[in-house]
């Protein structure tokens, strides 16, 4: 399994014989987004920083585009979107959020996408057993860094990868991962490319994993 991060909450998710991509992102941002060939994109709602997918259909036409709560099943790759809320308003402020639980090599990764509020109990029973966990944690758009650790104890994952925070070149208001590092008490491990198997997560405790920008 290989993780890398494009900013912003865009991932490419490299199984065997598969590819998954998530949140791919309009270069209107600031950030410039590389070619990505994957057999799966995941969006978690409809904002230009989030589902431009054009790019990865131009290398894919056969790409399939998971974009609302539900079950998919692509090349052997289960994908579960979960209903929840860009906002702590039920919805009212920024619409709409897809959690999506993706299971892919016998691990399952969860990506918050721009979730803007705790958990209800419900929702955590629903993303339970997570290997590793892709959360926002810059504040303004989605979780701050006090609830997005608030989010990954509840959650309880084996390794977590912060996303949606403040990057050079990004020209959306953001909070720096720092804050976030510091709320979850973990020491971090900095790393261009996360390159892991089934046998490599933690029995006990948590990792945490920061992703340079690729």
């Amino acid at each position: 399994m290989e993780i890398r991060w494009h900013g912003q909450s865009c991932f490419e998710i490299k199984g065997k014989g598969v590819t998954v991509a998530t949140d791919p992102y309009s270069e209107e941002i600031g950030l410039k987004l590389p070619k990505i060939k994957a057999d799966v994109v995941a969006v978690s709602h409809q904002h230009y920083d989030h589902q431009n997918i054009e790019p990865l259909q131009k290398e894919n036409p056969e790409i399939f585009v998971a974009e609302n709560p539900g079950g998919y099943e692509v090349k052997g790759v289960l994908l579960e979107g979960i209903a929840s809320f860009h906002d702590d308003k039920g919805g009212t402020l920024r619409g709409p959020n897809t959690i999506f639980d993706i299971k892919i090599d016998g691990m399952t990764i969860c990506h918050l996408g721009d979730l803007g509020h705790e958990l209800s109990e419900e929702l955590v029973e629903m993303v339970d057993g997570v290997d590793v966990l892709l959360v926002p944690v810059g504040g303004t758009y989605t979780l701050d860094a006090k609830t997005a650790a608030k989010v990954v104890g509840d959650i309880e994952p084996r390794i977590v990868i912060p996303m949606h925070y403040a990057v050079e070149g990004l020209k959306i208001d953001l909070d720096s991962v720092d804050k976030f590092v510091k709320e979850l008490g973990v020491e971090a491990e900095k790393m261009d490319t996360f390159k892991f198997e089934k046998k490599d997560l933690p029995v006990e405790g948590m990792r945490l994993v920061i992703l340079a920008k690729s």
